[in-house]
């Protein structure tokens, strides 16, 4: 990640390579760009990595976007592990609980925090005492 990205203008590269440069700082500002908001929300996950599933484990979030969650935890987490995770969103429907549905890899992870790059999720309204790992179980 570039602290300072240069404009293309600045660059002493020609042809393919100035694209090259170009296309790796489009992406770098578009990462950038996305918004997180700061919201420390209840989170249950569990960890599917080389073929094992682990026990679902308890947290909080950092921060949500839309395509990634940082979440504080126990210990580091697998970097590149599946993640499948149960969000308690903070609005309600009709008095019943909605949740945020949500699978990821773990892009980055400390002995306290792991950031999840987000492959797919989805809302869903909890219309009983169902158990909210059991949604994606």
């Amino acid at each position: 990640m570039t602290l300072f990205p240069l404009h293309p203008a600045h660059l002493s590269v020609k042809g393919e390579e100035a694209t090259e440069v170009s296309n790796q700082m489009a992406t770098t500002t578009d990462q950038q760009q996305r918004k997180r908001f700061n919201l420390h929300l209840p989170i249950h996950f569990r960890i599917s990595h080389r073929g094992e599933t682990s026990r679902w484990a308890s947290g909080v979030t950092c921060d949500v976007g839309s395509d990634g969650v940082t979440l504080r935890c126990r210990k580091a987490l697998p970097v590149g592990a599946h993640v499948e995770m149960v969000i308690e969103w903070p609005a309600r429907q009709n008095e019943s609980p909605i949740e945020l549905l949500a699978t990821g890899l773990v892009a980055r992870s400390t002995a306290t925090t792991a950031a999840i790059s987000l492959t797919a999720h989805r809302f869903r309204v909890e219309s009983g005492s169902e158990s909210p790992m059991s949604a994606i179980a």
